[in-house]
Order: structure tokens, then sequence, then C-alpha cells
């Protein structure tokens, strides 16, 4: 079992920025950061490959929001830039056993979440 610890996340207004961190127990496929704002289901944001740092992003964030990994540290990233309003949700961390988990879901493992709020 592999935990993930989330943290980073906090209050800011529109057009600012913020970093997440999640820091693994163990090391998986791939990681992966998912979020759900109220009412809303989860969905996914973006997501890395450990061995070579292969990207895959939601239409929606990219060009703002952008994932890394620090593979000494065990650690995945997500740096998000010119934040919107809309961005404001609870932001979990997430790893992939394989390949299949990675591109189609679902994930196998789950942080417990940080929260991102927006303020306009």
């Amino acid at each position: 079992q592999v935990q993930l610890v989330e943290s980073g996340g906090g209050l800011v207004q529109a057009g600012g920025s913020l970093r997440l961190s999640c820091a693994a127990s163990g090391r998986t496929y791939a990681m992966g950061w998912f979020r759900q704002a109220p009412g809303k289901e989860r969905e996914f944001v973006a997501g890395i490959r450990w061995s070579d740092g292969s990207t895959n992003y939601a239409t929606s964030v990219k060009g703002r929001l952008t994932i890394s990994r620090d593979s000494t540290q065990n650690t995945v990233y997500l740096q998000m830039d010119n934040l919107k309003p809309d961005d404001t949700a609870r932001y979990y961390c997430a790893g992939a056993r394989g390949l299949s988990s990675w591109l189609q879901g679902p994930y196998d493992y789950w942080g417990q979440g940080t929260q991102v709020t927006v303020s306009s």
C-alpha cells in the first residue's frame, strides 16, 4: 500500500499561483492530480509517469497547471498559475500501479486531498 500526503493548498486571489506537493511512501508507475468542486464529480487534472516524465493534462488546465516530479524525493508537484475561481476545489493526489490505470483509470492509491480556494 502506498501512502500519499498532499500539501500546499490555500486561499489565493484570481490570477495568483500555488504549488501543491504530494509525497509518496513508495513508488508507483505514475502519479496524477484530480480535483473535486462542491456539487461536482471528481475530475482528472494532470498525470505524470515516473520513468520518463511523460505527462498528460485535462484540456481545461493546459498552459496554466504544470505537473512535475522529483524522483529523488518521491514527490510530485502541481504548479498552478493564473488561477481562476473555477479552479476552486479539493485537489487529490493519486497513484497508478500500471499503464492501464494511468491512461484509463481508475487510479489505485489516493491521498486525503488539499483545499484550493480562488477568490475573485
